[in-house]
């Protein structure tokens, strides 16, 4: 996942206390991401969320899901320090430190294998297609059986983007990089499928964003 050049707008984080760093978006959003997971993820087991950003959202799930052990990783040095933060703020017994993690490189599934629950957050339309494949393929070597991995964010449907801000938010990321912007919803359940895991839900949430829920058979 090579660090790309993005439009100002895709990954917002302002300077906060010491280290920590606060998304917007993932203030807006934390709460009802949450609720989805806390409903569909297992009791227990070991978590892994991917590109965990600046750390607000991992340490909510960590708080409301204590049965699982969370792992954050991040491939931005910067960004692991302000989880880091965040999660000592927190103090909560269920949340590792940061670790480094390029998930669009091949082999990393079975280094962090036997996962209850892998999340993925508002990444896929940041990287391209061949990077985004790969990034599915490998959640899925790395998922335990019955385990389940969970993307969130925003799709195309048939093509087209649902609203007139998807629209332009897409456009903006292929002006920039021609070779990300939104993935189609049906071909991301493609790829799932194609990983050998078993599609549970796609589930509408706020914002024209889908939650994907898919499943390792067990």
């Amino acid at each position: 996942m090579e660090q790309r050049p993005l439009p100002p707008t895709a990954s917002i984080a302002h300077a906060g206390d010491g280290a920590k760093l606060h998304a917007p978006s993932a203030e807006r959003n934390a709460a009802a991401i949450t609720e989805a997971l806390a409903s569909i993820a297992p009791a227990t087991g070991r978590a892994l969320e991917i590109a965990s950003g600046t750390g607000q959202h991992i340490v909510g799930f960590a708080r409301a899901m204590p049965g699982l052990d969370w792992q954050p990783t991040e491939i931005d040095p910067a960004r692991r320090d302000s989880i880091n933060a965040w999660a000592a703020e927190a103090g909560l017994p269920n949340l590792r430190a940061a670790l480094p993690l390029n998930a669009t490189q091949a082999g990393w599934g079975a280094e962090h294998g036997n996962r209850a629950l892998i999340v993925l957050i508002n990444l896929l339309h940041l990287i391209s297609t061949p990077e985004a494949q790969t990034l599915v393929q490998e959640g899925a070597d790395a998922l335990a059986p019955g385990g389940r991995f969970a993307l969130y964010g925003p799709f195309l449907r048939s093509g087209e983007a649902t609203s007139e801000g998807d629209a332009r938010f897409h456009a903006s990321l292929i002006a920039q990089d021609p070779a990300i912007g939104y993935k189609d919803l049906e071909e991301v359940q493609h790829w799932l499928r194609d990983a050998g895991l078993i599609l549970i839900e796609s589930r509408a949430m706020p914002a024209n964003n889908v939650l994907l829920i898919a499943e390792r058979s067990a």
